[in-house]
């Protein structure tokens, strides 16, 4: 679906129903919760995150290591990588 000013992207929804309607805890369920409210596209693996953080939470450190933490790409490099690497995979980023 397109609108005049810019492209909007409807996600399918998940596989794991049970896992998307659960209400969530922590960060990723504010999110949810927030881009819910606003009527913005998320990624629908938070849903996982919020679902059981203490095992996504890991996870989550992992890449925000790999995408801010120190290296000889500057983050915003790497962020391009990222959503290059995604639009390839037909992925919203």
């Amino acid at each position: 679906m397109r609108s005049s000013d810019r492209e909007i992207i409807i996600m399918d929804p998940m596989f794991l129903k049970d896992v998307e309607a659960h209400q969530g805890v922590g960060h990723y369920s504010s999110l949810i919760q927030r881009c819910r409210e606003t009527g913005r596209p998320f990624p629908r693996i938070w849903h996982l995150f919020a679902f059981k953080p203490q095992v996504t939470d890991p996870l989550s450190a992992l890449t925000e290591g790999i995408m801010r933490g120190p290296s000889p790409l500057p983050a915003g490099m790497r962020e391009l990588i990222a959503a290059f690497t995604s639009r390839g995979n037909h992925c919203l980023f």
